[in-house]
């Protein structure tokens, strides 16, 4: 088998066996306790702004082999699934050896895809991430899983990180997040430890065993719970008539982690409300009481939604090659 090759870097990755999309369970189910994790990758053909951008192949490798190899670097990920709705993504996939399941056209989020795609597979734990992010970190792939698997209280779990700039705020396709304060689980009820607690338990847990580290590698310690998900600048500061400083804000990040049980659970509930309002698909699971835990990370990456945006990121695939290779 050839080894997978970053997405930006080119560099070589060495990893446990991927055949299908199926790792060997002597090192991810060792790393998880014993968990079973897969990654599924819903993959829409049709995009309003840049139709068949899935199987946009500028850099040599489609889009989505790129998240499908970026979620392969993952350690905590036993088997990497693709969800289609469309035969010729099915084909593309089988063309650079990834598990591809067709699912129905009919779905309205990628959430619902993905439900079917796993709903007869054997797992604990699903991770869900978006088609159209290449540049994906697989530390925060791990961490999501790992903050699901270490908090069994919750029934799902997202990421955020910080702002760049107030720019970011104001724009409704940026997704903001408001969390509530780390406390411990006798005030929450929920069995959440709080965030001190959380690190010295890792801390222990990975001392002396530097192969684990990845989960922490570039992630901040605090984790909360979510209070709201807007395109809207949440919270709004009064005394600076909307946006305040910087560090009041989070970005959330697209990706989700969830107990294979609560995921086929939420996706059979109907549309709330606010999840039609604002159109984000989370705001269901807080309509209808349920927690979301949210992890801290500092690295994010945008997701390619026109052919401009695609367009930057095989510049920097194809500068980071060149430079690899020595080139100017």
């Amino acid at each position: 088998m050839n080894p997978v090759r970053n997405s930006i870097s080119g560099n070589r990755i060495t990893h446990p066996r991927i055949k299908h999309g199926l790792k060997e369970k002597t090192t991810a189910n060792i790393l998880s306790n014993g968990v079973k994790i897969v990654a599924c990758i819903p993959a829409r053909f049709s995009s309003t702004r840049f139709p068949g951008k899935v199987l946009a192949k500028d850099t040599g490798k489609f889009l989505i082999q790129h998240v499908y190899e970026q979620a392969c670097q993952a350690k905590l990920i036993d088997r990497v699934i693709i969800a289609a709705d469309d035969r010729r993504v099915v084909e593309a996939a089988k063309s650079f050896g990834a598990e591809c399941v067709l699912t129905s056209v009919k779905h309205q989020s990628g959430t619902d895809r993905i439900a079917e795609a796993v709903k007869n597979v054997d797992a604990d734990i699903v991770v869900n991430l978006q088609a159209d992010e290449p540049e994906i970190d697989p530390d925060n792939i791990d961490y999501v899983a790992r903050l699901l698997a270490d908090n069994p209280d919750y029934p799902m779990a997202t990421l955020a990180a910080p702002f760049d700039n107030a720019k970011q705020i104001a724009d409704p396709n940026i997704v903001k997040v408001v969390v509530s304060s780390c406390v411990p689980s006798t005030a929450l009820g929920t069995g959440v430890r709080d965030a001190s607690c959380e690190k010295k338990e890792m801390d222990s847990r990975f001392r002396g065993n530097d192969s684990t580290q990845y989960a922490r590698r570039n992630t901040q310690d605090d984790i909360g719970r979510a209070i709201y998900f807007s395109r809207s600048p949440i919270p709004y500061d009064r005394e600076k008539a909307g946006i305040g400083k910087l560090e009041q804000y989070l970005r959330h990040i697209g990706i989700y982690a969830y107990r294979k049980e609560f995921l086929l659970k939420i996706t059979a509930l109907p549309q709330t409300p606010l999840e039609k309002i604002e159109k984000l698909e989370q705001l269901r699971a807080l309509e209808n009481g349920f927690s979301i835990l949210v992890g801290r990370v500092k690295h994010t990456c945008d997701g390619i939604d026109t052919p401009e945006q695609y367009a930057e990121f095989v510049k920097r695939y194809k500068k980071s090659h060149r430079r690899h290779r020595g080139e100017t």
